[in-house]
């Protein structure tokens, strides 16, 4: 990608006065510019000082000077608004992909996108927007995400996999990352009809590449695929992140509605226990409606009701390989 050559940076009375001291004292060729404090130009970049307090940075060595010369001679701090400098491509336009609920035996598994571009991405550093797995209070995702859908309009797409299409799913594919393949693959696809030339979509590492761009269809092959570790760091996966986060959190509400119970998250003793008064209120085949099946959760619990999957009408256990620990090297 392209590096930027242009930024602005607001800056303080007494900012100014330090920078435009920096451009008399330093090797800059003075410049004549209308309105402003001063001005000066060296071989790879122009810096204007204009008296409404805004520093103009022009040029091929535009980041540089701002990373090695306005933050630590005249800022003395590098903020966060700079990470376009550090990294300009998380605030190029692109598309942000992530999931919620795959870890959780009851509900549906969610996935987002979201599509960013500069004026969003800024946004969205505004609004605090992070990974949702450091909001501890599911209120605050729901209202961030009720912020996130406003200023985004229709540049998202969420798609919320029930728990009984999920089990038909994962009864046809097999493992969990496939469905995750077609997830992605198609908030991907619904976006693009929205931001057709949108250029790149990021997502989390979950499994091999080819698995979701053997999923796009037509539109989205031309759209080019990065997956990383904890690619939450990036805004658009962050944001899309809470936009799944809050639709799993819908989701698991209405779905305990339906059993007139509270359906927890996670996969802990808790959920344990009320996937076993469930079961006692229902009979196992409500796990089909509710669940995700495949999970050991549903052994364990149908085990200690003396029930078995061919009892109560679901489908049989995955093969779970034994877990071999790796030799250490001598």
């Amino acid at each position: 990608m392209e590096q930027k050559t242009s930024y602005t940076v607001k800056l303080s009375p007494e900012q100014m006065q330090a920078a435009a001291a920096l451009l008399r004292e330093g090797n800059y060729r003075p410049r004549e510019v209308p309105y402003a404090l001063a001005a000066g130009a060296r071989e790879d970049c122009n810096i204007v000082l204009y008296k409404s307090g805004k520093c103009l940075v022009q040029g091929k060595g535009a980041a540089d000077w701002i990373r090695f010369v306005l933050e630590p001679q005249v800022l003395h701090e590098a903020r966060l608004d700079y990470e376009d400098v550090l990294n300009p491509e998380s605030v190029a336009p692109h598309i942000g992909v992530d999931e919620s609920g795959k870890g959780d035996f009851f509900g549906p598994m969610v996935i987002a996108a979201v599509y960013v571009d500069e004026a969003i991405a800024k946004d969205f550093k505004a609004m605090n927007v992070r990974d949702s797995k450091v909001i501890t209070s599911d209120k605050v995702v729901q209202a961030l995400a009720q912020k996130i859908r406003k200023r985004l309009g229709r540049r998202f797409s969420v798609v919320a996999v029930g728990p009984a299409a999920y089990n038909r799913l994962h009864g046809s594919m097999g493992t969990v990352n496939r469905i995750l393949a077609w997830g992605h693959a198609k908030v991907i696809e619904n976006l693009l009809e929205v931001v057709p030339n949108c250029p790149r979509a990021l997502s989390d590492q979950f499994g091999p590449e080819q698995q979701i761009l053997r999923a796009l269809q037509q539109k989205g092959r031309k759209i080019k695929l990065e997956q990383r570790h904890r690619a939450e760091s990036d805004v658009a996966v962050a944001a899309a992140s809470i936009l799944a986060r809050a639709a799993f959190l819908s989701g698991l509400e209405k779905l305990g509605e339906k059993v007139e119970m509270t359906l927890p998250k996670g996969a802990s003793a808790k959920v344990r226990e009320a996937a076993t008064e469930l079961v006692g209120k229902h009979g196992g085949a409500m796990l089909l409606e509710v669940a995700k099946c495949h999970f050991k959760t549903t052994d364990d619990v149908l085990a200690a009701l003396g029930k078995t999957r061919e009892s109560e009408g679901l489908p049989a256990a995955p093969e779970r390989k034994p877990y071999v620990p790796r030799k250490r090297s001598p």
